[in-house]
């Protein structure tokens, strides 16, 4: 992920347009020539600084930008992308509102779908809407480096910077859900609780296991990634939440195995009795490959869509052909893309891919990774 400054003058957006224009033309026959859109296109940037993309430009921009994103794996479905045109709405509480019917809709009674909705684009002098909360769906973090950490320490920063405004949503749990920050346009950041409805938790169950259902472990249903920029054309949308579906591997390797994040896998380890005293015994391989399959498990017994990272990865090569066959290159950056589990086991391990930044794209602008810890939070 680049992490990118925001500094576009005239001559660089009516650049970036006439290499975005041509390439929808391009890839959409039907549209015609291109010529009298960039004439269009060019009127409109003379007279007010920016452009307009139309609707049909706005869903192939997304959806190729997804298809640029170097660091997913689950790009072979780029074209199914829904995109929620909402660009008429800056104001933080149509936005906050829009992003819960974004979660129930994306859901889709456990059968997720992938979907991003744009709001309104930054203008000259004029900043758009963002979206402070790095996911649509987070978890609370208790404590600090002199504390026993409860919740996700990824996002203490933040949950201490809500509290710290009254927030009092919190319980002191686990799986405390946290508030969404949104700044609208002209003003200053705001914080919105869930709705219940808009959230699906899956219960964390081993299949094998029976005792652990008295960890009370769990995990949301739909990945939104909501702090990134999504560029398309010279044009930048800083709200412009978006999802897929969740790949194993990033819930039980990642969120609940990783010694920053939840930590579990000495307490799995525990609980089926293995010899932790040393590395040697692998003990943490073991108690990983249970954490996944758990995982996995209770996705498939709750109905809720989900990809093990030995499929994913298959696909993932069935993109590169597809693409390859249109005459399209796919970048990707390898330490993404490889799964954090059983990575040599997978095919897209034994092979090296082109890191390289194609538009449109989804990028982290600078300031971005601060917002979602809270920072400068009033």
């Amino acid at each position: 992920m680049e992490i990118l400054q925001h500094h576009s003058t005239a001559h660089q957006v009516w650049e970036e347009a006439q290499e975005f224009i041509r390439l929808f033309h391009q890839e959409n026959p039907e549209a015609g020539d291109p010529a009298a859109r960039l004439d269009a296109v060019r009127t409109q940037l003379a007279e007010t600084g920016t452009y307009r993309h139309t609707h049909d430009e706005l869903v192939h921009g997304a959806r190729v930008a997804w298809r640029n994103s170097n660091r997913c794996i689950g790009r072979l479905y780029w074209n199914s992308l829904r995109v929620r045109d909402r660009r008429g709405l800056d104001g933080a509480d149509e936005i906050a509102a829009e992003c819960f019917e974004h979660l129930r809709d994306a859901t889709n009674g456990g059968r997720v779908r992938p979907t991003i909705t744009v709001f309104a684009p930054d203008a000259p002098g004029r900043p758009g809407p963002r979206i402070w909360s790095e996911q649509l769906i987070r978890y609370a973090g208790y404590g600090d480096e002199n504390s026993i950490p409860v919740g996700d320490p990824r996002n203490a920063p933040l949950t201490r910077a809500l509290c710290g405004l009254g927030w009092t949503g919190g319980r002191g749990g686990a799986f405390d859900l946290l508030p969404l920050v949104v700044q609208g346009r002209d003003d200053k950041p705001r914080w919105f609780d869930l709705p219940a409805d808009a959230v699906l938790e899956v219960p964390i169950e081993h299949p094998d296991r029976d005792h652990w259902t008295d960890w009370g472990l769990r995990w949301h249903a739909v990945p939104a990634i909501s702090n990134m920029c999504l560029e398309i054309g010279g044009i930048h949308y800083q709200a412009a939440p978006f999802n897929g579906w969740y790949m194993g591997t990033e819930i039980g390797s990642r969120n609940l195995g990783d010694e920053d994040r939840y930590n579990l896998l000495p307490a799995v380890a525990r609980r089926m009795g293995l010899d932790t005293s040393s590395d040697r015994s692998l003990w943490k391989d073991r108690a990983m490959v249970e954490l996944n399959r758990a995982v996995l498990d209770s996705f498939d017994r709750a109905e809720v869509t989900i990809a093990d990272h030995h499929t994913e990865s298959r696909r993932f090569l069935s993109h590169i052909d597809q693409e390859e066959r249109r005459g399209r290159d796919v970048g990707a950056d390898w330490s993404w893309i490889v799964p954090p589990m059983s990575g040599s086991a997978t095919p897209v391990f034994h092979r090296t891919y082109e890191d390289r930044r194609q538009s449109p794209a989804y990028v982290q602008h600078a300031g971005a990774k601060e917002r979602a810890q809270g920072r400068d939070l009033v």
